[in-house]
């Protein structure tokens, strides 16, 4: 059973306290605070895991968000006596996770319309078999942040519709892209306006944070719609903006209009640094020479890749001279296409037995045919860092892991695990393996010198024409794969740099001949995108509001169908250059108890502290039935973020 009693004090000591089991802590030091008393004296600021915005009328308020609800034990210091309205700009947990402390009797809640999936049915954003195609998730990583539990809505809002409370007006702003249906609260008094915009934009014409506006691929659908959304804004020439997050804008104006000017700059260095749409669309190359076997070219004497009207696909071979081959990652075609191409291969190649594939990162569009493989006697060989998601990708919240891509398809065994800098003498040549983060953190980069070439294949971490010189080659930034730029793509154009190939052969198929100059941009792109993320992202450590594992549980999903008690680690990263100090609070479902239930602690510069918890079905009469998402309410450095980031449970089966 978990017990939470919370003891208030009064603001002006600045001090709240929980006391959870014994342990004591800060949460935050808060008070009241007006933007403007002169322009719009009955607007006042509470803060917590949001900024609770107050507008007062008399005794009754009409609260924009209301954060953790603390705020509601507060209200009597500024004459309120009752809320009548709580306005939500969006379904983000950190701005409506006290919504249950308030009376639904008395205080009613409105919210944006396209919002209502979310907020009324938040646990059908959270899958136990994710899938590519799943709504509103990047590859099956869904980027949607929904509360526990469903939230009561008394009037859902479309765009142009009017508030009317107690004479004052407010118009709804459709505004989303840092949240799909994200809207935005216009009011007017007088010759002055205010908008409350949620997430829309930080103080100092910046990004909220990075991961609620990465919505696919690396196609900029999320910073598109938020472009749109801050051009609505610039329309209504307000005099003070009031986000969901950091100081209110005072020189709003000008903000707006710079912040405008920076998200086309910055979508101009995000997406892909290749003409993507072409790559399905290209002849073949001219460094490649044709085979008997109808889909396959020659690169080098021993080397051979898909060709053109494979396009996409996921395969390439070495040959060597007594028949043994080693497989390049495979993977987005048929097992029946596979065993047509072996057997082409046989009668006019030489090849006499496929030992190995190499699989070069942990989507698994790479290894789709990793199974059919094994069952013909290949070894699957990958990097010690790839190997667990490759064979448990349940465990993980990432995208395009090998279950998405098929009711069929599940973890594989790795039969040699690699390690950064290893060799492995294969028929004579010299394989050499490392570390080669990029798209993902977790990819491998494997080299060899052959027939007179240095060749390295890639994976997904670069592609394109190095001819062309107004392309960069560089992938789709995307968080949600544990790609932090720094420790990665830097850290993949520094090692192909280095490297000095004179082939990379990139996976889906493409080659790249004579890449100098090319790596060259691709590793000036990748300097470029750190400083463009620092100065959009308002924190001297912008990784926080980058990266969505900063606070991550594993496994991400918890089944306690069958079992009473499963572990589960909570690991807690310090990107900071100095120590860090965190308090880590689960928020249980009924039925289920965790020991600790609060991680607190510090975590040196640059390291990461990993806390095991046991979890365990307390009353398994009292679990409600299908996923449970389990919210983490974070505190940084005394900074309380609330419930950012979660893992989901299992506890009972849904009758459905």
């Amino acid at each position: 059973m978990k017990i939470i009693v919370r003891f208030f004090v009064p603001a002006r000591s600045m001090a709240i306290w929980c006391f959870v089991f014994g342990v004591v802590a800060p949460l935050q030091a808060a008070e009241f605070s007006q933007p403007d008393a002169n322009k719009f004296p009955n607007l006042f600021l509470w803060s917590d895991t949001c900024n609770v915005w107050v507008l007062r009328d008399s005794d009754a308020a009409l609260l924009v968000g209301c954060g953790d609800g603390i705020v509601l034990d507060h209200l009597d210091e500024i004459g309120v006596r009752q809320v009548d309205w709580i306005l939500l700009t969006d379904h983000h947990r950190e701005n409506l996770q006290g919504a249950h402390r308030f009376d639904s009797s008395a205080t009613s809640v409105a919210a944006p319309k396209h919002e209502a999936p979310f907020l009324e049915t938040p646990t059908e954003f959270r899958k136990w078999s994710p899938k590519l195609g799943d709504p509103f998730s990047v590859y099956g990583a869904s980027y949607v942040r929904p509360p526990q539990t469903p939230v009561k809505v008394h009037r859902w809002l479309a765009a142009d519709d009017i508030i009317d409370w107690r004479g004052h007006q407010l118009k709804c702003l459709a505004t989303p892209g840092h949240s799909p249906g994200g809207m935005s609260f216009l009011l007017r008094q007088g010759d002055a306006s205010v908008v409350f915009s949620g997430g829309v934009i930080h103080d100092g014409a910046r990004l909220t944070n990075w991961f609620d506006s990465e919505w696919d691929y690396g196609f900029a659908k999320g910073i598109d719609a938020l472009s749109a959304s801050v051009g609505i804004l610039q329309e209504t020439k307000p005099h003070l903006v009031c986000p969901s997050q950091g100081p209110f804008i005072s020189n709003a104006e000008m903000q707006l209009a710079s912040y405008r000017a920076k998200l086309t700059a910055f979508r101009a260095e995000y997406v892909r640094g290749y003409p993507v749409e072409g790559l399905a669309k290209r002849g073949r190359h001219p460094a490649v020479t044709p085979t008997a076997v109808p889909t396959l070219v020659q690169v080098t004497p021993h080397l051979y890749m898909f060709d053109e009207t494979m396009a996409g696909k996921n395969f390439a071979i070495i040959i060597s001279d007594t028949g043994h081959a080693l497989v390049l990652d495979c993977g987005l075609f048929s097992e029946q296409a596979l065993e047509s191409l072996i057997v082409e291969m046989r009668r006019s190649l030489g090849l006499k037995e496929i030992d190995a594939c190499w699989i070069s990162h942990m989507h698994g569009d790479h290894f789709t045919l990793a199974t059919a493989l094994r069952e013909r006697g290949v070894s699957l060989w990958t990097m010690d860092r790839i190997v667990d998601k490759c064979e448990h990708p349940e465990r993980y919240d990432y995208p395009a892991l090998i279950t998405s891509y098929g009711e069929d398809l599940s973890g594989v065994k790795i039969d040699r695990i690699l390690r950064d800098g290893e060799v492995i003498d294969w028929e004579g040549y010299q394989l050499h393996v490392n570390w080669m983060p990029g798209q993902t953190e977790f990819g491998n980069g494997l080299w060899l010198d052959l027939d007179g070439k240095r060749i390295v294949f890639t994976g997904d971490n670069l592609f394109g024409n190095p001819a062309d010189l107004a392309q960069n080659g560089h992938e789709c930034v995307v968080a949600r794969n544990s790609a932090i730029l720094e420790e990665g793509y830097q850290i993949a154009a520094q090692y192909l740099q280095k490297l000095k190939p004179d082939i990379i052969m990139g996976a889906h198929s493409i080659l790249m001949t004579d890449p100098a100059a090319f790596v060259d941009r691709y590793q000036s792109w990748a300097k470029r995108m750190v400083e463009i993320f620092q100065d959009l992202l308002p924190d001297t450590d912008y990784a926080y509001l980058y990266d969505p594992f900063w606070v991550a549980a594993y496994p991400y999903r918890v089944d306690l169908t069958t079992e009473e008690t499963q572990l589960v680690q909570v690991t807690i990263r310090n990107f900071r250059e100095k120590p860090q100090s965190h308090r880590v609070m689960l928020q249980l479902p009924p039925g289920i108890s965790a020991d600790p239930i609060v991680l607190e602690g510090t975590v040196p510069p640059k390291e990461r502290r990993t806390y095991p918890v046991q979890i365990k079905v307390q009353d398994r009469a009292a679990l409600a039935e299908g996923i449970q998402i389990v919210p983490m309410d974070i505190t940084l450095d005394g900074k309380r973020y609330g419930q950012l980031f979660d893992f989901i449970c299992l506890g009972k089966v849904s009758a459905k």
